[in-house]
Parts: structure tokens; C-alpha cells; sequence
């Protein structure tokens, strides 16, 4: 009979000296939905209050005041707008209804935004409400995988990890595709994992299925986490290895299929009849996919981007190195508990070292460090465009780590080895965590003494726990809140405050990051038009838009949201934080903001053109189409940059009635290119007139 373990969810773990029970003496599940409510048949009282409790804070966390972050990132959102009114600016994810560009990103994530705008109109929430509840989805599928392996209690530990992460409270609470890319991610991990138990290939087809949805959500970053996947199926699986490989390859065909299908409609449809692909040099996707979004991330060398890379480990997005992860920018973002996770892996690791081939907890950490480091390391030493928000990718694999490798040493903890890993780990978490708050001094400037002292004393507790078993249960309470304060107040922090434009952050402003004092940025406010309240950068070097997307100010606070997860700390932060909010940098490239005398203007008898108006770059006209609801062509999309519309082709489109007017504007970069050229045709062709502080050009009637 084949023997092997695979959930050591039961009330009496496995020994680690290899002993497994045979598949029929595994416990079951309650009922068809048992992997959402967690419970087991051996599983304790508490498992499902305690997911339910779960996945409520993290429904108010991450839905909590959200419509104050207004259209977010309007780049995005307008092309919300586009796809809920226009079926091929839905299939292609167009900038606009015109269809004259697309977004520089495949088109899933807009196409979930879209459909909830079709349902319930164009606003903020419609656009926001599937990203927080992806947020919900990505703790409860992580939940459920962990569980597959590992006790409630480290199931549960990861789901708070998660919650708790605060670029993640970010991305969940924005409209960039990281949010639908981290839920499919994580979904991938789970079905492998159910691979694993039953070697079953529809699994492992499942799996490959969502990384194709992946690559249509943000391309080849999804890759990232092929390795984890592939690897652990491969070490780990129940078939013959020759089986196990013939699997793993119908799981790649699963994967063609998945994205192939859209990347081949797009390649083969006539370019005259689909819109520009955005971001490309070559309007071709594959082009897209291999250079501005694929190699050119890694070498530096994204044509038509907006800032390139650099030669010897230093471009404008930084250093690269080992550090890049620890370093101000991203540090306070993902880097919490990293170090943790890696050296309780180790010593996980080496305690699981005499557990047979197919035993699920080792197959569980390999996955999980595979994932982090892979990932990890990809972000350090690309030299190309790299954003703080980007490590979100990271999150479900340090959360799932962390309850991991904690559970099982705190189940070995007679095991001097296990003991050690835990003191170490708690003292070392105190010590960066008190790194991370110093680098934002008048941020709950007490809060980082507080982890230091707690954190290092605990640490001895655990320590004395070998003479003195009593103080086990303190002793973890007390480390278990020490650890997770930092994280806290950063993603209180995080959700108490609206953000827009293209490039966010979570927390507070920290010294030398993009945004923070030394930065690129200029800290709290600065950039031309921005939300009242919101998280900005200064932008002296993106002169672009004439103001910000529109938004509320209001924040709300999270600081009772998580209320007894770290131990009652939350309600003592309350008050600091309510007086020491200081605001990082929460969007740069933000949309524009016109004047009601130009909306009005602009919705005069729109019905009788393809785009009431035409301006430069792609942040300028989603302001303009946003508040009009009217279609806006966004020349050289994102930054002005694409060569796209050419000026024949704008000509051609001025002479048939297609365009009303043209409105000039510059972004990120310098105009150059057809848009150059086009702004030069339009002034020296047509007269200019001023529509409140806006200079507008009406195409319909000659110089």
C-alpha cells in the first residue's frame, strides 16, 4: 500500500521521525465547502469562527473608506470606462472607446473592473470593490492552503501575515493588476498543492490554466512563480517520476492554451481595425511581452519607457543587490518578516530533513522558499523599471512561510535546534522592526522601542521556556505581537490614507525612499492637482497634468480593525497614530482635472464624434474622459512616448469629423515623436482658445 501524509491538520501531529499514517487514516473535511470554512472533522471548535473572523477584518480592511483614494491610478480606470462601454476596447484593454491605443498591460484585470462598472455604473467603489474583494479571496485561498498540510492554528497564522502586509493592504485597496495577479498566484500554489495529495493531473492542468491568466494579467512577471510550482510537483509528487514529468509538461500545454488564445487574436487580427498596442515599439504584443514588459525589466533596457535602466547595478530606479529588498524604498513595504521566514525555513528544513519524499509539510516549505526567493531575487537585481508596489508578489509566499515554519517550530520546541530558531528569530524581527520604524522618525516615534524591548525579552522567555515550560504560552503571545506591531501601524497607516496615480507606496514617509526626504519625490503633496489629503510625490521631473484625479480626503482608520491580533497593541496605538500619520508618497503621474466650463464644453454634441478630444499622453486624457464619460485619444499613450496615431493617420481622422478638439499637454517624459509632431500640426493649423485656464484647439473649424 502506498503510505504518505499529506494533512497534518489532525489533533496529534506526525512525529518527525518519518512515521506516516496510510491515505485511509487521513481526517476529512465536513461537507463540500470545507476548505472555505476550514474545519475538519479533527479540526478544533475555534477553526471556523476564527476564518470567518479572518476573512471579515480583512473585508472591512481592505473596503474600509476606499472610494477616498477617488479613480486611484486614472490610467487604469479610463480604461474601465473604455471596456464598459465599448466591447472591443473590452477585448483589447484600449485606453479608450475610440480605440486608438491600449493599455501597456494585457487586459484581465480591466476586464473584472469592467464588467462590475457595466453592473453598477462608473465610480470609484464599481471600479475598487473587485480588488478589496480579491484581497478577501487571495487570505481565504491561502487559508485553505496551508491547511492542507498544517495545523488551524498556522493556517490562521498566515492569513493574518497576509492581512497585515502592508503593501498588500496597498494593492488590494488600488487598481493596478497586482491584486488579480497575486489571487491567481496563490489559487496556482493551492492546486499544486492538491496535485501533491493526489496526484491527480487535473490539478496540476488547473494550475497551469491560472498563470496563462496570470501572463494575461501582467505578463511575464507570473513566471516568477513557475519555479516553485514545477520544482515541488516534480520532488514532492506521488507518480513515477516519468509521470510526473509527462504532467507537469500537459500542465505548460494548459498554460499556452490559457493565454495563448488572446495573445494569437491579437497577433493575427488586422492592426488597421485593432487599436495601437500600447507600450510597444513595434505594435505587436509579442514585441510588448519580450521588450518594455519582459528583458527590458531585467537588463534595463525598455524602449519607450519612462526611464531606463542602467549599467553597473545603478539606474533610476535604484541600486540592485541583495539588500534592494531592505533597502528604504521597499523595506518597510514587504520586508517585515523576511528574514524571519528565511531562517525558519532553514531550520525547518532540517527538522522535516528524515520525512519521506512525498510528505506534504516539507513539499509545503519548499514551495513557499522557492517562491520567495525566486521572486525575491528577480526584484533585486533587475535593472529595469521596478516599482515599491511590485513586491506584493512576495506577500502570500512570506505569509504562508511564516505560519508555516513558526507552527512547526513551536510544535518542536523541546528540540533545542527548533527552541533556538525561535528566540533568534523573535530578537532578529524586534531588531529590523525597529530598523524599519526608525527610518520614520516622527511615526509613532515610540512604537519602535516598544518592539525592540519586547521583542529581545521575549526572545530570553523563549529561551527559559527549556527549564521553565509555563512561560510557553506568554512567551509566544508576547513575540507574536512584537513581531507583527511594525506591520500594523504601517498598513493602519496605509488604509487611513487615499492614494493616486501611477506610482504608490505603502506607509508612511520614509527617509531616502522615492517620495521621502532624499528621494525622488518631495514627500506629502507636491505634485501638481493631487487629492487633497492623498499620498503624492513631488514630481518636479513629471510636469505634466494640470491636476489630480478627483477624490474625497476622508481616510478612516484601521487602527481598531485588527484589535487583539497583536495582542491588544492596536488600541494602544490608536492614539499615536492618530496624531503621527505622517504621509508617504502615494502616487506620482496622476490624471488631470478639468475645469467644469471644459466638461461642458467637451460634452457638447459628443455623440457626433469617435473622440471629443485628443491630448498627449494617456494620464492627461483619462482625467478629461473620466469626467466626461466621452471617449478622449490619448496620443503616444502613457507618456507620450508610442507612435501612436501617426500624423497621417491624425490627419486623416481630423479631416472625416473624427476628433473635436485637441488639448495640449505634456507627461513624465518629453513629448517627441508623432506627438510632437501632431502638437506642432495642430498649432500652426488651427486656433487656439482658452477654456478656463485650458488651452484648447477646435479641430472642426480651420486657422
Amino acid at each position: 500500500m502506498s503510505m504518505s501524509y499529506t494533512a497534518a491538520g489532525a489533533s496529534e501531529a506526525p512525529p518527525l521521525d518519518g512515521t506516516v499514517r496510510p491515505r485511509e487514516a487521513r481526517p476529512r473535511r465536513r461537507g463540500p465547502w470545507g476548505w472555505v470554512t476550514g474545519r475538519r472533522a479533527d479540526g478544533p471548535a475555534w477553526e471556523r469562527p476564527a476564518l470567518v473572523g479572518l476573512l471579515v477584518v480583512a473585508a472591512v480592511t481592505y473596503l474600509v473608506a476606499l472610494g477616498s483614494s477617488g479613480w486611484a491610478n486614472s490610467f487604469y480606470s479610463a480604461a474601465v470606462q473604455a471596456g464598459s462601454v465599448s466591447w472591443k476596447a473590452f477585448l483589447f484593454g484600449s485606453s479608450d472607446a475610440g480605440n486608438s491605443i491600449t493599455v501597456d498591460k494585457p487586459p484581465a484585470s480591466l476586464w473584472v473592473m469592467a464588467l462590475s462598472v457595466r453592473i453598477f455604473g462608473l465610480s470609484s467603489w464599481s471600479i475598487l470593490v473587485p480588488q478589496a474583494l480579491m484581497g478577501v479571496a487571495t487570505t481565504g485561498v491561502l487559508y485553505a492552503a496551508v491547511r492542507r498540510h498544517f495545523s488551524a492554528g498556522a493556517a490562521l497564522l498566515s492569513g493574518v501575515v497576509l492581512l497585515l502586509t502592508p503593501v498588500a493592504a496597498l494593492m488590494f485597496r488600488f487598481n493596478n493588476p497586482d491584486a488579480l495577479l497575486v489571487l491567481l498566484m496563490t489559487l496556482a500554489a493551492y492546486t499544486v498543492l492538491r496535485a501533491l495529495e493526489s496526484g491527480r493531473t487535473r490539478w496540476l492542468l488547473a494550475a497551469g490554466a491560472l498563470v496563462g491568466l496570470g501572463f494575461l494579467t501582467k505578463q511575464l512577471q507570473v513566471f516568477l512563480v513557475l519555479p516553485a510550482l514545477s520544482v515541488t510537483y516534480l520532488f514532492f509528487g506521488p507518480r513515477r517520476v516519468g509521470t510526473r514529468v509527462l504532467q507537469l509538461l500537459a500542465a505548460g500545454a494548459a498554460l499556452l492554451v490559457s493565454a495563448g488564445w488572446w495573445v494569437a487574436l491579437v497577433e493575427l487580427w488586422p492592426a488597421s481595425s485593432r487599436p495601437y498596442i500600447g507600450g510597444s515599439t513595434d505594435n505587436s504584443f509579442l514585441g510588448l511581452t519580450l521588450g518594455y514588459n519582459g528583458l527590458g525589466r531585467l537588463t534595463g533596457e525598455e524602449t519607450g519607457s519612462v526611464g531606463g535602466g542602467g549599467a553597473g547595478g545603478t539606474s533610476m530606479w535604484g541600486e540592485t543587490g541583495i539588500t534592494r529588498l531592505f533597502t528604504a524604498e521597499f523595506g518597510g513595504q514587504i520586508a517585515w518578516l523576511v528574514p524571519a521566514a528565511l531562517v525558519m525555513a532553514v531550520v525547518a528544513l532540517v527538522l522535516l530533513r528524515r520525512r519521506p519524499r512525498v510528505d506534504g509539510q516539507r513539499a509545503q516549505v519548499v514551495l513557499w522558499l522557492t517562491w520567495l526567493l525566486v521572486t525575491g531575487l528577480t526584484f533585486s537585481f533587475m535593472s529595469g523599471i521596478i516599482h515599491a508596489y511590485y513586491s506584493v508578489a512576495l506577500a502570500p509566499a512570506v505569509a504562508a512561510l511564516v505560519g508555516v515554519t513558526a507552527s512547526l517550530l513551536w510544535r518542536e520546541r523541546a528540540r533545542p535546534l527548533a527552541l533556538a530558531g525561535l528566540a533568534v528569530t523573535t530578537a532578529g524581527t524586534a531588531v529590523w522592526s525597529f530598523v524599519l520604524l526608525s527610518r520614520s522618525s516622527d511615526f509613532v516615534p515610540w512604537l519602535s522601542w516598544v518592539v525592540l524591548v519586547a521583542g529581545v525579552l521575549t526572545a530570553v522567555a523563549l529561551v527559559a521556556t527549556a527549564v521553565r515550560p509555563s512561560l510557553a504560552r506568554a512567551a509566544a503571545a508576547v513575540a507574536l505581537a512584537a513581531s507583527l506591531a511594525g506591520p500594523l501601524a504601517y498598513t493602519a497607516n496605509t488604509v487611513a490614507t487615499p492614494h493616486t496615480g501611477s506610482i504608490v507606496s505603502a506607509g508612511p514617509t520614509v527617509a531616502g525612499a522615492m517620495g521621502g526626504p532624499g528621494g525622488m519625490g518631495g514627500g506629502r503633496g507636491g505634485f501638481p492637482g493631487a487629492v487633497p489629503g492623498a499620498r503624492t510625490g513631488g514630481a518636479t521631473g513629471f510636469p505634466g497634468a494640470t491636476g489630480g484625479t478627483a477624490g474625497g480626503t476622508g481616510g478612516g482608520t484601521a487602527g481598531g480593525m485588527a484589535g487583539g491580533m497583536a495582542g491588544g497593541m492596536a488600541g494602544g496605538m490608536a492614539g499615536g497614530m492618530a496624531g503621527g500619520m505622517a504621509g508617504g508618497m502615494g502616487g506620482l503621474l496622476n490624471g488631470s482635472t478639468p475645469s467644469a466650463e471644459l466638461v461642458a464644453l467637451l460634452e457638447a454634441d459628443a455623440s457626433s464624434y469617435t473622440w471629443v478630444a485628443a491630448t498627449v499622453g494617456a494620464n492627461n486624457a483619462a482625467g478629461y474622459q473620466l469626467a466626461t464619460q466621452e471617449s478622449v485619444m490619448p496620443i503616444g499613450g502613457f507618456n507620450g512616448t508610442d507612435a501612436s496615431p501617426t500624423l497621417e493617420q491624425f490627419q486623416a481622422w481630423v479631416a472625416e469629423g473624427e476628433v473635436h478638439y485637441f488639448i495640449p499637454g505634456r507627461t513624465g517624459g518629453e513629448d517627441q515623436g508623432t506627438a510632437a509632431q501632431i502638437t506642432a500640426w495642430v498649432e500652426a493649423t488651427f486656433t487656439a482658445q482658452t477654456v478656463g485656464s485650458t488651452t484648447v484647439y477646435d479641430l472642426t473649424t480651420g486657422s
